[in-house]
C-alpha cells in the first residue's frame, strides 16, 4: 500500500509535468502556423506555469463553486459530519471541509492539495439515498483519494484540461478571423510546411489528448481509493452495497462538467460507460474503471 502512494506521488508529478509539456506543444503549433513558434512556444510555457502555479492554491475552490458546492451545517448535516470525524481519526488525519451539492444524482468527491487543505463534497441525493453503513463507505473512499495524495493532481487537472482546450479553441478562431491562412507569410509557403499541418492536426486533436490524459489520472486511483476505504471502515460489504446502488442509479449528476468528471466516485456524465454503438469510444475517455470491475474486486476481499 505505502509503495502504491509513493508510486502516486511519482506519478503526479509527472503528469503535471505531461500537462505543461502539452499545453508548450500546442504554443508551438500555434508558433508554426503563424510563422512565430519559438516566441508562441515561450509563451505557453509560461503560461502552463501560470496555470499549475494558480491551480495549486486556488483549484479546489474552482472545483467546488463549478459544483456548486455550499458548506454542510453541522447541525442540518449532523450525521454526514459524525461520519467524517469518525473516519478521520481513523485514518490519522485532519478533518477536510464538507460541503452538499443540491443534486439528486447520488455522488461524491474529493478535492484539494494536500490533507491539510483538503474538501469533500457530496450530493443530497447521496444522502438520501443511501444508509448509515454505505454512507460510510463512500466517505471513507474520498478520506482514501486524501490520504493517498490523490487529491493534488486530480485537483490540478480541473484547470490544465480546461487551459488546453482554451488554447486550442482560441488558436482556432484565431484562423478563422484571419481568413483561414494559416501562416502570415503567406498560403503558398506554407501549403506544403509539414509543421504547419502538425500543428492545425494537433490544435484538433488536443482536447481529446487532453480528455485521455485526465482518465489516466483516474482510473487507478479509484481502485486504490476502494481499497483503501475498505481499511478504514474493515467492511467492504458496506462499499460494495454502495457501489451497487450507484450502477443502479441512472440520475445524470447535473452539477458535474468535462472539467470535473474524474473528480467524482463515479462517472458522473451521460453517455459514457454504456454498451451501445458507441461504447468503445466512450470507455476511451472514461474517467473510471466500470463499476462491476470495482465490485468484483471488493468481494475479493
Amino acid at each position: 500500500m505505502f509503495e502504491l502512494i509513493r508510486s502516486n506521488k511519482r506519478r503526479s508529478v509527472a503528469l503535471v509535468a505531461c500537462f505543461m509539456l502539452f499545453i508548450a506543444l500546442i504554443g508551438a503549433a500555434i508558433g508554426a502556423l503563424v510563422g512565430n513558434g519559438i516566441a508562441f512556444t515561450l509563451v505557453a510555457l509560461a503560461f502552463s506555469a501560470s496555470v499549475a502555479f494558480y491551480s495549486y492554491w486556488r483549484a479546489d475552490k474552482i472545483a467546488l463553486k463549478i459544483s456548486r458546492a455550499e458548506p454542510a451545517s453541522e447541525i442540518e448535516y449532523q450525521r454526514l459530519h459524525n461520519i467524517v470525524e469518525g473516519l478521520c481519526i481513523a485514518a490519522g488525519l485532519p478533518k477536510p471541509g464538507v460541503y452538499v451539492i443540491h443534486d439528486p444524482a447520488p455522488n461524491a468527491f474529493a478535492t484539494g492539495r494536500n490533507p491539510e487543505h483538503a474538501a469533500i463534497a457530496v450530493t443530497s441525493g447521496l444522502l438520501e439515498k443511501l444508509n448509515r453503513v454505505e454512507l460510510e463507505g463512500v466517505v471513507a473512499h474520498e478520506l482514501g483519494h486524501i490520504k493517498n495524495y490523490d487529491i493534488l493532481v486530480s485537483t490540478l487537472a480541473v484547470t490544465m484540461v480546461g487551459a488546453v482546450a482554451l488554447l486550442a479553441d482560441g488558436a482556432i478562431r484565431l484562423m478563422w478571423w484571419n481568413g483561414g491562412r494559416v501562416s502570415r507569410s503567406g498560403d503558398r509557403s506554407n501549403g506544403t510546411n509539414p509543421l504547419a499541418f502538425a500543428g492545425f492536426a494537433l490544435l484538433i486533436l488536443s482536447p481529446l489528448i487532453a480528455k485521455a490524459m485526465q482518465a489516466a489520472i483516474s482510473r487507478r486511483r479509484e481502485t486504490l481509493a476502494d481499497v483503501t476505504a475498505c481499511q478504514l471502515t474493515r467492511y467492504p460489504p458496506g462499499l460494495i452495497s454502495a457501489l451497487e446502488k450507484l450502477k443502479e442509479d441512472t440520475t445524470v449528476t447535473h452539477s458535474a462538467s468535462m472539467a470535473t468528471a474524474h473528480l467524482w466516485i463515479e462517472q458522473p456524465m451521460s453517455g459514457v460507460g454504456d454498451n451501445g454503438k458507441l461504447g468503445g469510444i466512450h470507455k476511451m475517455f472514461d474517467t473510471h474503471p466500470p463499476l462491476d470491475e470495482r465490485i468484483a474486486l471488493l468481494r475479493e476481499l
